[in-house]
């Protein structure tokens, strides 16, 4: 009798009270993903608007659009979460996040082309194009990288006064006799070489507050099928100290472009800015092509370039005018740098 009593006890302990209990944690879950689902969406909402309105004129938001392609993805789960729980309010609040997401980044998913029949047969020039990270001495692996490739030309940018020592050093120039140097401490250094002459170099620069930051290399390249017109860009990040150079660095090229003759133009470097930045896209539209894109490698990501992350963002590029176009693109891991080099070849029009 005594143990029965005590199994009924032990019973009514571990009944109805903890069920109650599982349903209420269960249920306060529930809750708490609906308010997780409601804010990642309103949170998205916004963004999506501010592109839309506001494109690229409020600073923090430059990098959300430059990452078009993977911040509006959480709204994809939420989608999913609420038509399992049936929430179709939720449902059709992330669906227009969707929607928004696809009409931003489809141009450049669709931007694939054939390539050009003249192109096939055609004089190639073949660039080798790094961001080496404001690296004190130049690295082997793209010494190595170098000599197997065979470029025609290499550009550098981030290149310092000891990078160049370096590089001199590593007998790799001998193969370069033509060079436009502007080295430089910090972030805004370049270096251009070539197997042929590079005529009236230039370096660009924009001046802010009386300090004059450089982002682009200009030079004629002298190729056997006639000259093009080079541009090597580098735009700083648009980090919170460097807003302002970042803004004033993609106008200025976009500037550039638009008065400048396009068609024998071939454009490379690390602009820091994807197809989601207002400026990155004005140049598209002023008669450059994005070669990776052109050739069905939208999502080539050349940063970062950690061992852990993968890259999730494609901000270098090679961009041709009409009588040129990419043959052939891909990406190397750097050395030393946050960055993936690029290769590619580029076809001159006869």
């Amino acid at each position: 009798m005594l143990r029965s009593t005590r199994d009924e006890a032990i019973e009514g302990a571990s009944g109805p009270s903890a069920g109650r209990e599982d349903s209420a944690f269960w249920a306060s879950i529930r809750w708490a993903l609906v308010v997780l689902g409601w804010v990642v969406v309103a949170i998205l909402v916004l963004f999506a608007l501010l592109r839309i309105v506001a494109w690229d004129s409020l600073e923090p938001l430059i990098v959300v659009n430059a990452l078009s392609l993977i911040v509006y993805l959480p709204a994809w789960i939420v989608a999913v979460g609420a038509a399992i729980g049936r929430r179709w309010w939720m449902l059709g609040a992330a669906g227009l996040v969707i929607v928004a997401q696809v009409v931003f980044v489809v141009p450049e998913l669709l931007a694939a082309s054939p390539l050009p029949q003249w192109a096939r047969h055609a004089r190639v020039v073949r660039i080798f194009d790094a961001n080496i990270d404001k690296s004190v001495t130049f690295a082997a692996g793209y010494q190595r990288a170098i000599e197997s490739y065979h470029p025609d030309v290499v550009a550098f940018e981030e290149f310092t006064p000891l990078t160049y020592q370096s590089l001199s050093a590593s007998g790799i120039l001998t193969s370069f006799p033509s060079r436009c140097s502007a080295a430089q401490y910090g972030a805004s250094g370049f270096f251009v070489a070539s197997r042929w002459r590079l005529d009236d170099c230039r370096v660009r620069s924009v001046q802010l507050d009386g300090s004059p930051t450089q982002y682009m290399v200009e030079a004629t390249l002298e190729t056997p099928a006639g000259p093009l017109a080079l541009r090597v860009v580098h735009v700083l990040a648009p980090l919170p100290e460097y807003w302002r150079e970042w803004k004033a660095g993609l106008a200025a090229v976009d500037s550039y472009v638009q008065h400048a003759r396009t068609s024998r133009m071939l454009m490379v470097g690390d602009f820091n800015a994807t197809w989601g930045n207002r400026d990155f896209r004005s140049l598209l539209g002023d008669g450059l092509v994005d070669g990776a894109a052109a050739r069905g490698q939208a999502l080539s990501m050349t940063w970062p370039n950690g061992a852990v992350v993968p890259p999730f963002a494609r901000i270098d590029h090679v961009l041709t005018g009409s009588s040129l176009s990419v043959v052939r693109i891909a990406t190397g891991s750097g050395f030393g740098s946050d960055h993936h080099y690029l290769t590619s070849s580029v076809a001159i029009r006869p």
